[in-house]
């Protein structure tokens, strides 16, 4: 069974396979920053709102499963993800510092996939859609 999450006004199951790389796909990612980067990503979902729902990090890049919450933008946290955690590996890690300019430690771009109900399930629902609104109409008039 899925589980949907409740907000206010909305009910939702949004998640997103985000994967995004250091910059220049260096393979910066080994040792205690790997195992280290873990922790760094649940704390800035947690700080967000944010699930992880599954994350893996490899030597050249990240991959995380996450369940976004429709208020958020799929572009907004991403960002605030790669750059609050370039800033964290940065301050920690000051040998990673010296293989990159600046303060870009991931590439600008990512990519993501939306991860949701099956296309079967959704073709089903909008074929039987009229079938379930007569149904809930003549339970309505019975109820009068």
């Amino acid at each position: 069974m899925r589980d949907w999450q409740c907000q206010t006004h909305v009910k939702h199951y949004c998640r997103y396979h985000v994967v995004f790389v250091p910059k220049y796909r260096k393979k910066a990612l080994f040792g205690t920053l790997r195992r280290e980067i873990g922790a760094i990503f649940r704390d800035l979902c947690r700080q967000k709102g944010i699930e992880l729902v599954e994350g893996y990090g490899m030597r050249d890049h990240i991959l995380m499963l996450l369940m976004i919450p429709p208020k958020f933008s799929v572009s907004n946290t991403v960002g605030f993800l790669k750059g609050k955690s370039a800033i964290q590996i940065f301050r920690k890690y000051k040998h990673v510092q010296r293989n990159f300019t600046g303060r870009h430690f991931w590439a600008r771009g990512y990519c993501v996939s939306t991860v949701g109900v099956d296309e079967q399930m959704i073709r089903e629902c909008i074929k039987n859609q009229e079938v379930e609104e007569r149904r809930q109409e003549q339970i309505q008039l019975a109820g009068l």
